[in-house]
């Protein structure tokens, strides 16, 4: 029997001041808090709402993982745990049941549930596939975990990975061997900032569906 597809969404707890804070430089602490719970929990609901796939929320700060108010009923949680990123990321392909596993941040609007399964199709040929983000990381990382050594793989997968930097997507897929990424997914951007959140405004005309 074929294994469904896992999705993993990272997620910080929406508190304000705890959430976007070089959004909330350029266009405030409320702004910016409620553009990441409104654009957050339209990715949830979005991407939570298909059955091609299993869908998991990783949250943090751990102690507030079980919170379900924040994201509402039935979505299964649980806590990102101890470490940098890639720590965190890399315990989500170790520990989870087997099949192919899909992680995602929760900071870009743009993604779409066609990406997702577009990521899955890809990995029924490939090992691991990415969707670049424009800043030089990535919005999606994912592996088939067909053998024994992915195990391996997500252990060495995030060794030395320049976290917050333009190198970020270069560093990782260096930790890859050779011929096992699948071409990668459209590059999309994250909102991290007020130029990027103005960039999104103006493509979508939602202006009041961010928070602005």
């Amino acid at each position: 029997m074929a294994r469904r597809p896992q999705l993993v969404i990272f997620l910080r707890a929406p508190l304000r001041g705890a959430v976007k804070r070089r959004l909330a430089r350029d266009i405030g602490s409320r702004a910016a808090h409620d553009f990441y719970r409104r654009s957050a929990g339209a990715l949830v609901r979005g991407l939570g709402r298909d059955r091609r796939w299993r869908l998991l929320l990783a949250v943090t700060p751990d102690h507030l993982a079980k919170k379900s108010r924040f994201w509402g009923q039935g979505q299964a949680q649980i806590a990102q745990g101890p470490g940098d990123l890639g720590a965190r990321m890399g315990r989500m392909f170790r520990d989870l049941p087997p099949g192919p596993v899909v992680i995602i941040g929760s900071d870009v609007p743009g993604i779409t549930a066609g990406h997702i399964n577009e990521a899955f199709a890809k990995l029924a040929v490939r090992e691991a596939v990415f969707g670049p983000a424009a800043d030089g990381g990535y919005w999606l990382i994912g592996l088939a975990r067909r053998q024994m050594s992915s195990k391996v793989l997500a252990c060495r997968l995030f060794k030395g990975v320049r976290w917050s930097t333009s190198h970020a997507l270069d560093d990782t897929r260096a930790n890859l061997p050779p011929g096992i990424e699948a071409p990668p997914l459209p590059v999309l951007e994250d909102i991290d900032d007020g130029k990027a959140y103005r960039r999104l405004v103006s493509m979508s005309g939602r202006g009041a569906a961010w928070g602005a």
